[in-house]
């Protein structure tokens, strides 16, 4: 089976990448492989049942076990592309957590997504998943570079991925009306991607337009998705916009909010204490 034949058995992974505070993983969903041909390799034929081990095992959480099927399934055959963009998926999988575990390797995910790209340069989840790992290692300029021909390819089938992170990565470098104009065309290309939301309420706050933040955090905590609902740093945002226009209540009633999604976490912990300067 040629590596443009096993693109073909990987739909993608539905992933919402976002802030890593805020909504750092929602659940992957990849195809099974069908099985290989008959004239294919016995090694190739293995790397793709070491591939499907590997997809089952992150689908159910068990990281370590995946990460190991995938090691072998590249081991048996350096190009399967699907191999490597999965196992990127699992390293960055390892930091949803704690972005300063000894677990979480960027350099190692990052690898692993140029690994597929060198395997199969049409990849586009794997492009987009590099611009995330470019962000999160604070190469901000290189991440642009990947992200913004991504938005401009009419065959990516998710293009509030790429202009949501191609925002995301003009926030984080100071450059506010270009992540204001990649976040609007996410919103707008999937108005429940309220990370995106989210984000753009970073935005607008950055430049000091508050009732256009405010708007933007409160259609990221009311989209109708169960985990855009809990998004703890929206409301926490959202109170902050509301202290500072003097709406004291509101900024009480979305801290309690913030507080009761989870108290535990460091998001909590700031809603908790910051709520106790309302009292």
């Amino acid at each position: 089976m040629t590596a443009a034949t096993r693109a073909g058995c990987i739909r993608g992974a539905a992933v919402v990448l976002s802030l890593w505070s805020v909504l750092p993983f929602a659940p992957f969903t990849l195809a099974a492989c069908g099985g290989a041909q008959p004239a294919a390799q016995a090694d190739e034929t293995r790397s793709i049942a070491e591939y499907d081990l590997a997809r089952d095992a992150f689908q159910h959480g068990r990281l370590r076990e995946a990460l190991a099927h995938v090691e072998q399934a590249l081991s048996l055959d350096e190009d399967n592309a699907e191999a490597a963009y999965l196992g990127a998926l699992i390293l960055l999988g390892f930091c949803a957590g704690d972005v300063h575990s000894s677990d979480c390797r960027f350099d190692s995910a990052e690898k692993m997504a140029r690994r597929a790209l060198e395997a199969n340069p049409e990849m586009r989840d794997a492009k987009n998943a590099l611009g995330v790992i470019l962000v999160h290692q604070r190469r901000y300029d290189e991440a642009i570079a990947v992200l913004k021909p991504l938005t401009e390819d009419i065959l990516y089938a998710s293009p509030e991925k790429s202009w949501g992170n191609l925002g995301w990565a003009y926030l984080l470098k100071g450059s506010n009306d270009e992540a204001i104009d990649a976040l609007r065309r996410a919103v707008a290309a999937q108005p429940l991607f309220c990370v995106g939301q989210y984000r753009l309420g970073l935005a607008y706050e950055k430049r000091g337009e508050l009732d256009l933040a405010r708007e933007a955090f409160t259609k990221a905590v009311e989209t109708d998705q169960p985990e855009c609902r809990r998004l703890q740093d929206a409301f926490d945002a959202r109170a902050r916009v509301a202290e500072k226009r003097g709406l004291v209540d509101d900024a009480r009633a979305d801290l309690e909010r913030c507080r009761e999604i989870d108290a535990t976490t460091p998001v909590g912990q700031r809603c908790a204490a910051q709520l106790q300067t309302l009292q």
